[in-house]
């Protein structure tokens, strides 16, 4: 077997095999060479701060294409100036290269609004500013959700989350101001569903059940029934219920008296027995017998006045003189 091995036709045909493979190799780059034009390459030219306009007339000439990518906008620029190529400039490319334009933009990217509706405020002011939009003015406006955004505005209008919008643009934010307190429920008996949904929204109460007699959902069916009632108070942002029929409210008495005794039953209320709180008093005690009249002592009218005179000062009369009498001696 090794006496086979080393015969000199299988070194021939080992020799031959060999020569085969060196000849396909070289003739296999040759041809690469002749295909790409090995060798034929042309520098790049400096096409930077160019307008992008006459850096593609220039490419054009050297039979380079081009692809232009767009920088962030930079004020200190031109708009449309080329800031940087690739490969840089001076390099050696083969014909029909493509050469990468970074080129700065007309104006600022444009930033796509976030969804902030129904959020906190303060959480919407920080996602607006992280993408350098600015936050204008904050409308306050009656709505059940307290210091939540419920509308934003670019420019006056009203703009919806996923547009775009220059960077740097300044965003209006509309903010709820919360439910407010002690609110008269208004009178929807009569109207019809679509325009009770509508009075229901205005008045920032919420819609509850919608009970159709005939188990549909119509909303032309006439309310016939409410609860809470008209003239209640409520908070805003609480459900009214409504009952809706084909028929008129006039036609559906029976029903309002059922609907009556489960929603607003008549309860009477007795006025409950009056506590004494007061400290309890000691039992009286039986009256004392009247004492008995003694008799009445007559007392003179002699004494009387003399003590009656006694206490009153007594006058003091000039003594009146009596005339001198007249003697006569004879």
């Amino acid at each position: 077997m090794f006496r086979s091995f080393f015969h000199w036709k299988v070194f021939a045909n080992l020799l031959l095999a060999i020569a085969v493979f060196i000849g396909l190799v070289w003739l296999t780059f040759r041809w690469l060479e002749f295909h790409t034009n090995h060798g034929d390459e042309i520098p790049v030219p400096n096409v930077v701060n160019m307008t992008v306009q006459q850096a593609i007339e220039v490419l054009d000439d050297q039979g380079l294409e081009y692809e232009v990518d767009s920088f962030k906008f930079d004020p200190k620029f031109r708009p449309y100036q080329v800031l940087q190529i690739f490969p840089s400039p001076g390099s050696r490319v083969k014909d029909g290269r493509t050469i990468v334009l970074k080129v700065n933009p007309k104006t600022y990217a444009p930033v796509t609004i976030p969804d902030i509706i129904d959020g906190y405020k303060g959480l919407a002011f920080r996602k607006l500013e992280r993408l350098e939009l600015k936050v204008g003015d904050t409308i306050y406006e009656p709505n059940i959700q307290k210091d939540a955004v419920i509308r934003m505005m670019y420019n006056g209008a009203v703009i919806k989350p996923g547009a775009k919008v220059p960077m740097f643009s300044t965003i209006d934010l509309v903010i709820g101001t919360g439910p407010k307190r002690n609110v008269t429920i208004p009178n929807l008996v009569g109207m019809t569903v679509a325009q009770a949904k509508v009075v229901i929204a205005q008045n920032l109460f919420e819609v509850g059940l919608v009970d159709h007699q005939d188990g549909g959902k119509d909303n032309n069916d006439i309310v016939y029934y409410q609860d809470p009632a008209m003239g209640s108070v409520r908070d805003q942002g609480m459900q009214i219920d409504l009952w809706a029929s084909k028929k008129t409210p006039a036609e559906m008495q029976s029903k309002i008296r059922e609907l009556d005794e489960m929603y607003r039953p008549k309860i009477e209320i007795s006025s409950p027995p009056v506590e004494d709180f007061s400290e309890p008093t000691e039992e009286p005690a039986a009256p004392a017998p009247a004492p008995q009249k003694q008799p009445a002592v007559k007392v003179e009218e002699k004494t009387v006045a003399k003590k009656t005179t006694e206490t009153k000062p007594t006058e003091v009369k000039p003594v009146e003189k009596k005339p001198a009498k007249k003697v006569i001696v004879e």
